[in-house]
């Protein structure tokens, strides 16, 4: 897509038709409200959280591939249960029975130790005090794909905090024109009045003087009650847009809070926004969101298929037992009889889980699919956005030529009635009538700049420019 850009005739601004009332309590330029809104701004704050949590989920798969180390201990209460004490009765009765000395040195006290150690299992207190430690050391890809999805996941985070500090910055300066605009309406309005006070006051003393009629008065008076009703309805509307400006920064409402500064020039010779789609597909962010949620949704197809594969983990640690007849009595760890040392190498795989890993992968292929289609949808969706914006944007530059025609117009045709009216070659309504077209199209104009303002930012969003 390829325009020329209209430069349109060396132009004053509506700002500059008159001078703006003099500002009171705090006042806040362009910049200061664009700074303030990158501070303050709720959904700035929100999507800067959601980096920050981007960023721990990465950490958090580094940690995924290194050991863990778990504390475990507990404590049980067995009831039903006699004090258990080892005894020697085989061994006495070999004795007493006179049995071979092998029998009576051996067996019989083997015997009986190993009716301690079975006996020894039913203490009533059973305590125990362990660490384990876990290595991961295949897990179908899960740990390195898991690492790569957070990454891509925070780059997505990343795109989006510069999207909606974009996003932000476009609507502050959009709040911030339509403020400009309707001050710089306050003040037509409010010279209009003084005007036609100025005329009413002529009319007065035309009427004492004979010169002019009660009806004279009427229409002034008309035009007069007439201005003030619209300046009454533009300074409510001037609050609303105020108080709006001050909400998208992300700042409370203030009563006299002032904002000063001027509309973007339409004859400042701007370049004209690059609206070539190449161009626009790498700079448009929500595009590059979707290319990076396309890289995730990929990445986690291969972590559900890993669901077929086995997981080998390495296993070890130590634990201390403890079983005695009360809770106070406690031995000393003793490496040979109470603490246990173990290493272990364990391999899972499934089987069968009634094919929820396979409705995994279709489901993780579905969302891919799905991410993809709302890719070509919104590419497609663009050009029509930029297609839109650039026809706003040439109906914008027409309405300004045409605008400020009409405001050469009005003035020269205000300027030769007010000098027939003074010598009584015109009436006093055609006078009335030249000030308020004048008025209207000072207005107009004033309304055209700030429509070719929102067009021109408008491209300049749709194009991926607007930075």
């Amino acid at each position: 897509m390829s325009r020329q850009f209209a430069i349109l005739p060396s132009v004053a601004l509506a700002l500059s038709l008159m001078s703006l009332p003099a500002l009171a309590g705090q006042a806040y330029t362009r910049e200061d409200a664009l700074r303030i809104a990158m501070e303050k701004s709720t959904t700035i704050k929100t999507a800067e959280e959601e980096l920050v949590s981007a960023n721990s989920q990465v950490d958090a798969g580094y940690g995924n591939a290194m050991p863990s180390i778990d504390l475990s201990a507990g404590i049980t209460r067995i009831f039903g249960l006699d004090d258990v004490k080892n005894s020697h009765d085989l061994a006495n009765a070999a004795k007493q029975m006179d049995a071979p000395e092998y029998d009576q040195q051996v067996m019989a006290p083997a015997v009986d130790g190993l009716i301690y150690g079975m006996k020894s299992q039913g203490y009533r207190w059973q305590s125990s005090v362990g660490l384990t430690a876990t290595q991961i050391l295949y897990a179908q890809g899960k740990v390195g794909t898991g690492i790569d999805i957070a990454k891509i996941y925070r780059r997505l985070k990343e795109v989006n905090l510069e999207n909606v500090k974009s996003t932000v910055k476009y609507n502050v300066e959009t709040a911030f024109d339509q403020l400009i605009y309707l001050d710089s309406a306050v003040a037509i309005l409010e010279a209009s009045i003084a005007q036609t006070q100025q005329h009413i006051d002529y009319v007065d003393g035309a009427v004492a003087s004979g010169l002019a009629s009660e009806l004279d008065q009427i229409r002034a008076q008309l035009q007069l009650d007439q201005l003030k009703s619209e300046l009454e309805k533009t300074k409510k509307s001037q609050i609303l847009a105020r108080n709006a400006l001050l909400n998208t920064m992300g700042m409370d409402w203030e009563a006299d809070v002032q904002f000063k500064g001027e509309l973007r020039d339409p004859n400042s010779n701007l370049p004209y926004p690059d609206t070539a789609m190449a161009n626009v597909k790498k700079r448009r962010k929500e595009l590059v969101m979707l290319d990076q949620s396309e890289d995730m949704l990929q990445k986690n197809i291969e972590i559900e298929e890993g669901g077929y594969k086995p997981t080998i983990v390495l296993v070890g640690g130590l634990k201390y037992s403890n079983n005695k007849n009360e809770i106070q009595q406690w031995d000393a760890p003793d490496w040979d009889k109470n603490i246990n040392k173990y290493v272990g190498l364990n391999l899972t795989m499934n089987l069968f889980n009634g094919m929820k890993t396979k409705e995994a992968v279709v489901q993780a292929k579905s969302k891919l699919r799905d991410t993809q289609i709302q890719k070509e949808t919104a590419e497609r969706g663009f050009r029509m956005q930029i297609e839109s914006c650039a026809n706003t944007l040439e109906d914008a530059v027409r309405q300004l030529e045409l605008q400020k025609r009409q405001v050469d117009l009005a003035t020269r045709n205000y300027d030769l009635t007010e000098a027939s009216y003074k010598v009584g070659k015109s009436t006093q309504l055609d006078y009335l009538d030249a000030s308020m077209t004048l008025r209207s199209t000072k207005l107009k104009y004033m309304e055209a700049v700030l429509n070719w303002n929102n067009a021109y930012n408008a491209l300049l969003q749709a194009t991926g420019e607007y930075q």
